[in-house]
């Protein structure tokens, strides 16, 4: 029996269930390499059968059957035997075999959260732990994980690899941690979700702007977070930032799906229930004690978010806030913003005396948005030709398909003023 809803897209109904499947496949068979695969292969046959067919009444159902079919096809198999006959040998027993098909037959169980703190395992490296989690939980590519950590796309395959192997040799149990396994994985799970939320906020690929299923799932888990930890501040501060950027979403993007810069957005089209709900978050936080770098970016959020017109924001605030952010976290994005909070105080010169000092850091080296930076100081600053010339540069190093546009137009407006 299938579902004959008309708003039903499998495309984005197999990326929500993704984690959720692979959760309960690997909580059931102990296996993360393995279950990743065979959840893989059911995507696929979900993605061919149920355009045509229609989706199924249990989509996650459906799923975790397939690749749980899969998967012990592959423990039959004479060449995985040996590898794999100690996982379904007295590896799950007879009752849990019995709570885990109850809970397929449900389809309630939500093992997202677990399978979140289950990648963010201490006994994996924290770059590591970050990158696999990116990939099991948030669904994104190799090359996607590989750009938010400024790194090549075969260095970032070989530490997902190698995080997989770490995993299964671990022998990991799935399940929630304990508080004090919460506090040890806590910094790696609010990376994990912060870079998810970036990715889903500005895709850095492909033909949109904005990927709103995975921002959508990265507050939503963050809410989990948060719910388990009401307390810690930066949990609060995290789900704070996400609700006062993600409030711009309906204004980010013009008629034809073109980024709109945020001096250039109708304030009108702002969410103004996610902003009040994320500047009550950060108010009551920010007193309790010892101030975090989420917590200091909703800050910043909040003071963008909360001035009337571009030109009302209070960039000296916005300023010093960046300032105790380097202190605290000083890598290149936040050099690059505390550039550009810089210039908006102090003018475009003395943002791009600051812009230079990145120039060496190979982490930044070919990146986009050094380079449109650059070019926008540089078009304030009044060099022109420098600007254009910069612009292009920056467009040329974006795989994202509206910011290459943006880029191309700023350039293309300077050029035509300039007579060519």
């Amino acid at each position: 029996m299938t579902s004959s809803f008309p708003d039903v897209r499998p495309e984005r109904l197999l990326r929500e269930l993704a984690p959720q499947v692979l959760g309960a496949v690997v909580r059931r068979h102990r296996d993360f390499a393995a279950a990743e695969d065979a959840v893989q292969e059911a995507l696929f046959a979900a993605a061919r059968q149920w355009p045509q067919e229609g989706v199924p009444v249990n989509p996650r159902g459906w799923l975790i059957h397939v690749a749980s079919r899969r998967l012990m096809d592959q423990v039959r198999s004479e060449a995985a035997r040996r590898r794999r006959e100690e996982i379904v040998v007295g590896l799950v027993p007879p009752e849990l075999q019995l709570a885990l098909a109850a809970d397929e037959a449900a389809g309630e169980q939500d093992d997202t959260l677990i399978l979140l703190f289950m990648c963010c395992h201490p006994a994996l490296t924290s770059s590591s732990a970050i990158a696999l989690t990116l990939r099991a939980v948030g669904g994104l590519t190799t090359g996607e994980i590989a750009r938010a950590f400024l790194v090549p796309d075969a260095t970032m395959g070989q530490r997902i690899s190698r995080a997989k192997q770490s995993i299964q040799s671990s022998k990991v149990p799935f399940r929630l941690p304990t508080a004090e396994e919460r506090a040890q994985r806590l910094t790696a799970v609010l990376h994990v979700l912060y870079l998810i939320f970036n990715e889903g906020y500005t895709s850095s690929s492909g033909p949109a702007l904005q990927r709103c299923d995975l921002a959508d799932e990265a507050i939503r888990l963050t809410r989990l977070v948060h719910a388990q930890l009401p307390e810690d501040g930066e949990v609060a501060g995290l789900l704070a930032l996400m609700l006062l950027t993600d409030a711009r979403r309906a204004a980010r993007c013009g008629p034809a799906g073109e980024l709109v810069p945020l001096d250039e957005q109708d304030r009108s089209r702002w969410d103004r229930a996610a902003i009040a709900e994320g500047v009550a978050l950060i108010s009551a936080t920010l007193p309790r004690g010892q101030v975090g770098p989420y917590q200091l970016q909703a800050a910043i959020s909040a003071l963008h978010d909360e001035a009337p017109r571009a030109e009302d924001t209070d960039w000296p605030q916005i300023l010093a806030l960046y300032g105790v952010l380097l202190h605290m976290a000083d890598n290149p994005m936040v050099r690059l913003n505390h550039a550009i909070a810089t210039a908006m105080v102090h003018g475009p010169e003395a943002g791009l005396r600051l812009l230079a000092s990145l120039d060496g850091d190979a982490r930044m080296a070919g990146h986009h948005r050094l380079e449109a930076v650059r070019a926008h100081l540089l078009e304030r600053a009044g060099e022109v030709a420098a600007a254009i010339a910069g612009y292009r540069r920056a467009a040329g190093r974006t795989a994202s398909l509206p910011e290459r546009d943006y880029l191309l137009g700023r350039a293309a407006r300077l050029s035509e003023r300039r007579g060519g």
